[in-house]
């Protein structure tokens, strides 16, 4: 049932999201930020009054799903959102499934031979797979992947929702192709994150960062 949730909300703020940016690109960009500011209503636990939501601590049962997509140790990103992004070699490290939210997962194969070459796409890498929805304890490193097409300058966006919602841009210099790049999950709430490119926004990846019990 959880899975199927978070298929079903992943699902709907992408074709929503599309959809408004091909009327109007800055109505979709707003559009797309509307809907990343709803509550994470899919866990069972979930309660829209206070804010203890993502503060309260966790036991490792809610980690350990999106294990491989974290890592403990790293260094911090200052001044911006992720680490400068550097060319990546798909082809020495092609995932075997990519997962959209947390629920449905399919080929890598199937996936690149389905959508269009000119999808500017983000994931989080993980030891095997690539998904767009992670949970993990805050203090944490992710590895993202990037494929921007044509390449160029590059906005990237970020914005964290607990009991309030703030917002962060910046910019970067992506390389056609795939990039890579750090992001660290430096406090509790949900991280959305997308970038845009040559007036083409990204998927959202969504990370929800968790204090750990």
């Amino acid at each position: 049932m959880k899975c199927s949730k978070i298929l079903l909300f992943m699902t709907a703020l992408s074709c929503i999201a599309l959809q408004a940016y091909a009327q109007n690109p800055d109505e979709g960009l707003t559009s797309m930020e509307n809907w990343l500011n709803q509550p994470d209503n899919y866990f069972p636990w979930y309660s829209s009054t206070g804010g203890s939501f993502y503060t309260q601590p966790y036991s490792d049962i809610t980690f350990s799903p999106f294990r491989e997509y974290y890592v403990t140790s790293g260094t911090p990103v200052v001044g911006g959102i992720i680490s400068n992004p550097t060319q990546f070699d798909i082809t020495h490290k092609t995932p075997s499934r990519i997962y959209y939210g947390a629920g449905q997962g399919l080929p890598y194969s199937q996936y690149v031979s389905t959508v269009p070459s000119k999808t500017n796409d983000l994931w989080v890498q993980g030891a095997t797979n690539w998904t767009q929805y992670v949970v993990s304890p805050v203090g944490t490193w992710l590895q993202l992947v990037a494929n921007a097409p044509v390449g160029g300058p590059a906005g990237f966006y970020e914005m964290t929702q607990t009991d309030t919602t703030s917002s962060k841009y910046s910019t970067y210099q992506f390389n056609p192709g795939y990039n890579t790049m750090n992001f660290y999950a430096d406090k509790v709430g949900r991280h959305t994150l997308y970038f845009v490119v040559n007036n083409q926004p990204s998927n959202v990846v969504v990370v929800d960062v968790f204090a750990q019990g």
